[in-house]
């Protein structure tokens, strides 16, 4: 078995049932005038327009799915997606945008959703389509900062090691849209949200900042996360002020559960690394591997999850009444503090310190990559490794550990070979971990 291009084709699977081009009709349809989402039910005879918005990598895609469904039923929409990730449509604008940092279109095109939503009346629907990504897409700034302010806090924010929900905590609390202000921006209009989900544990309200969800995060919470990762020296001076005046109270929270705005708010869950872990799964038993999910919540830094890895592979390798091979599958989306001038990201940082740590170990494979297709600040989704990956790296005179330090893995593998290439999937369900156990050679 070439287990590097088995564990390929199993992560591959895992993004394929994911798809929106998958996902969408087989969630979403028009039955007797009436549209169901998910097992929600809403008669269209009521409806007048029918606009359609969203932001994410994957938001694109969703919308030519939704125009696919309901034609010249919408009126309007706007789509916020990356750059690379557009498709075309019919009934709605797209605009491309920066991420994970936000441009300037970023803002353009968050000023154009919002107007468009302003416009929905009572008897309206807003579809909003919703996937990772949209905390940067759908970008604004309030009042006393600038956008140079909110590219900063997020570029600092991406960087410091914190996780997405501490990420998002800040990134609600410095907008007019997130934290379920954009459902204040749509009501009185009925508001569904098709989302997908790129955050451990699918938490509502910190997939893309929670846009049309309850937030239950507050201005003091916001600070708190810039004062664990250090960053209050480095944030600019009107992002501390402005958090500080929420904190006194002066500014109004972001609306929770008891706001009656999401009386006519519905958001339906419709892809997940859960969906995309079973969809390898099988795929594996297609190969003849005794397959397990063992993880879709991973969260930790790669360092420690690294040797996680390792430990649990080394184990099954040694276990003589185990059953091999094997495969274990993992979801999720560790952290890396990047404090080197290299190119990479944590699916290739973690699957080079895998290769650390699989020196002589043989029949260990190990994968990490991107559902979205893209890891860091490269076009690569992530990579493969396993112990003949120093032995490449040692022929060709690579040090392996001098690109580790400088957070180089990139250029690592581009040397060394084990790069996942898709391009943009149109997706982001998060990370996806294939570990592959055979017998040792």
């Amino acid at each position: 078995m070439d287990a590097r291009k088995t564990a390929e084709e199993i992560f591959l699977a895992g993004v394929r049932s994911v798809m929106p081009s998958y996902l969408i009709p087989s969630r979403v349809a028009v039955r007797d005038n009436t549209l169901i989402a998910g097992n929600h039910r809403f008669p269209l005879d009521m409806v007048n327009d029918i606009f359609i918005v969203g932001a994410g990598k994957a938001s694109a895609l969703m919308a030519a799915g939704i125009e696919n469904i309901l034609g010249n039923r919408i009126k309007a929409g706007h789509i916020i997606t990356k750059y690379g990730h557009a498709c075309k449509l019919k009934y709605a604008e797209i605009t491309e945008a920066g991420h994970p940092v936000p441009d300037e279109n970023s803002f353009k095109g968050t000023n154009s959703l919002t107007e468009l939503v302003s416009r929905a009346g009572s008897g309206d629907l807003v579809i909003c389509l919703i996937s990772g990504g949209g905390s940067a897409l759908l970008a604004d700034h309030p009042e006393g900062c600038t956008p140079e302010d909110i590219k900063k806090v997020n570029d600092l924010l991406v960087n410091s090691g914190a996780c997405i929900s501490e990420i998002n905590s800040v990134r609600k609390h410095l907008s007019n849209v997130k934290g379920g202000q954009l459902a204040r921006l749509v009501y009185p209009a009925t508001l569904v949200s098709l989302i997908l989900s790129d955050v451990p544990g699918d938490p509502l309200d910190v997939i893309a900042s929670g846009p049309t969800a309850p937030d239950s995060t507050t201005f003091e919470q916001a600070l708190s996360v810039l004062t664990k990762y250090n960053l209050l020296t480095e944030v600019p001076q009107s992002i501390l002020d402005y958090l500080q005046s929420g904190c006194e109270g002066l500014i109004p929270e972001t609306p929770d559960e008891e706001d009656t705005i999401f009386k006519k708010v519905t958001n339906i869950l419709i892809g997940t690394n859960s969906l995309a872990l079973e969809a390898c799964r099988q795929k594996a038993f297609e190969y003849n591997l005794n397959a397990v999910i063992v993880d879709n919540e991973l969260q930790g830094d790669t360092s420690s999850v690294a040797e996680y890895m390792v430990e649990i592979a080394s184990g099954f390798l040694a276990d003589q009444n185990e059953v091999k091979p094997v495969c274990l599958l993992f979801g999720g989306e560790t952290t890396v503090k990047m404090t080197g001038s290299g190119m990479g990201g944590r699916n290739q940082h973690l699957a080079l310190q895998v290769a650390m740590l699989l020196q002589n170990k043989q029949g260990i494979t190990f994968l990490s990559s991107g559902t979205d297709g893209n890891d860091g600040n490269t076009e690569v989704a992530g990579a493969v490794s396993d112990w003949l990956t120093l032995v490449t790296a040692e022929r060709k005179n690579i040090d392996p550990a001098a690109f580790l330090e400088n957070f180089d893995s990139y250029h690592f593998f581009k040397k060394a070979g084990g790069h996942i290439i898709t391009g943009p999937t149109m997706t982001n369900v998060m990370d996806l971990m294939v570990l592959i156990i055979e017998n040792e050679a």
